[in-house]
């Protein structure tokens, strides 16, 4: 089979795992019930992790003909956006031109579409990179990538994950794991879109893991305060809150500095500072869970007391408290924070990123603007670990240092990410050669044959 005829072909990718009673297709009407079984299923490409990058790189191989299997541990798709609650991705613009599209692109604008909402105008040269985030439904962005991925014949399978990988002749047998299933898939490519790149972490490769982490966020946006009084009284509020402090009924992270006003007044709910917030396990990610949660809860209690406050309630909370950094893996090119705000195009850059540094700490928010002009690019080798064949990552978990990462691990730049990092499996997959000997000039042909914007040194 040719490469074109293996990029075109149509695969009923779902039923990879539907036969096995692991996944439904998605015309099923009656989805079996999953059983404990031990098979082995050969598969083109594995996606683990269905967050900004996953889904995006499940949609693209699937899109591409490749027999596709997505192992998400949650319910969902979308990752920051969904699970995470940070609904207004960014940033797919800049200086006043798109330099993120493609997959993640579509979906997005389709879901503002179905919400009733209108895409603001993008060719404004905004000093800020706030006027260019998107605002959307989340859940109904989780649906739309959801769909995305049956129509491209993804096998989708929720709450399973990768128990153990070892290297094959052919690629990888890994073994997967879920509640009730159990089953190895022998696949020849796989791109860890976990964030806290676990699969690398399985094969020993080398991940990057400071002392020092951003604070994470338990997105919450309340509701029933009586604003005229609220406002009215704002110095009073802004007392009582120190007052708080200074007596232990709040914490510092309740909110991001010291301004009160900030989660009362949100429509966005990013509004808390979660400090030590670590989601490399099940351990770490509780405690994570439980420290947003009391977060919350705290500031619930003191917003029923301040003036305007007696029916204060929550409106929105997300069943997760989202981190911002993890792991980073020593990849074969690691991008400096030097190279990202001097714009660098890499001889192998695959995608663009746009977001200033934005590294969180103890004692709030640290954005470096990028100058005028400047668009960072992502190289492949950044999303290669060092010494591997046949395996790659998207997201946040790419090459790079920590402030470079800072700005890096933003919705857009994962989605463009993990496009860029499926075309190159795929074709990878097809010629059985490595990511890093798949030419670059066929990659940027599929990458822009499927809507993606390719850096160029112009």
């Amino acid at each position: 089979m040719n490469r074109r005829n293996f990029i075109r072909s149509k695969v009923a990718g779902t039923a990879i795992l539907a036969s096995s009673g692991l996944v439904c297709k998605a015309s099923a009407k009656n989805p079996p019930e999953p059983n404990p079984i031990t098979s082995i299923l050969d598969v083109d490409v594995l996606v683990v992790g269905g967050g900004s990058a996953g889904h995006v790189a499940a949609i693209q191989a699937g899109r591409l003909g490749a027999k596709t299997v997505l192992l998400e541990r949650n319910s969902q798709l979308g990752g920051t956006t969904t699970t995470g609650g940070v609904c207004f991705p960014g940033l797919f613009h800049a200086w006043g031109k798109q330099v993120i599209s493609g997959i993640g692109w579509d979906l997005v604008k389709k879901s503002v579409e179905i919400d009733g909402r209108k895409l603001q105008d993008f060719t404004i040269n905004h000093r800020s990179h706030v006027p260019n985030h998107v605002q959307l439904n989340g859940q109904l962005y989780s649906l739309l990538a959801e769909e995305s991925c049956l129509d491209a014949g993804v096998s989708l399978a929720y709450y399973q994950f990768p128990e153990k990988v070892t290297q094959i002749p052919e690629g990888w047998m890994v073994d997967v794991r879920g509640q009730g299933v159990s089953y190895q898939l022998r696949c020849k490519q796989i791109i860890d879109c976990s964030g806290n790149a676990t699969v690398v972490g399985m094969l020993g490769f080398e991940r990057l893991f400071g002392d020092a982490r951003q604070p994470g966020s338990q997105v919450v946006i309340y509701k029933g305060l009586d604003m005229a009084v609220v406002n009215k009284n704002a110095n009073k509020i802004q007392e009582m809150y120190n007052e708080a402090i200074k007596d232990g009924r709040l914490q510092k992270g309740d909110t991001w500095s010291g301004n009160v006003m900030q989660p009362i007044r949100s429509t966005r709910g990013n509004v808390n500072h979660i400090f030590g917030a670590d989601s490399t396990n099940a351990a770490t990610q509780t405690q994570t869970n439980l420290a947003g949660r009391k977060s919350v809860l705290r500031m619930l209690k003191f917003l029923k007391t301040i003036p305007g406050g007696k029916k204060a309630s929550i409106d929105r909370m997300m069943n997760e408290t989202a981190t911002r950094e993890t792991f980073r893996i020593e990849g074969e090119t690691t991008i400096t924070v030097n190279d990202y705000q001097n714009g660098r195009i890499f001889d192998d850059a695959l995608c663009y990123s746009f977001y200033p540094i934005d590294l969180h700490t103890k004692d709030g928010v640290v954005p470096k603007h990028l100058k005028r002009g400047v668009v960072p690019t992502i190289p492949r080798g950044s999303l290669i670990p060092k010494g591997s064949k046949n395996l790659m990552v998207a997201g946040r978990c790419l090459s790079s240092d920590r402030y470079a990462n800072s700005a890096a691990r933003v919705q857009a730049s994962c989605m463009g990410m993990g496009q860029a990092a499926a075309c190159t499996a795929v074709l990878a997959a097809k010629s059985s050669i490595t990511p890093l000997e798949v030419p670059l000039d066929d990659i940027y042909s599929l990458l822009r044959e499927h809507g993606a914007i390719v850096p160029t040194k112009s």
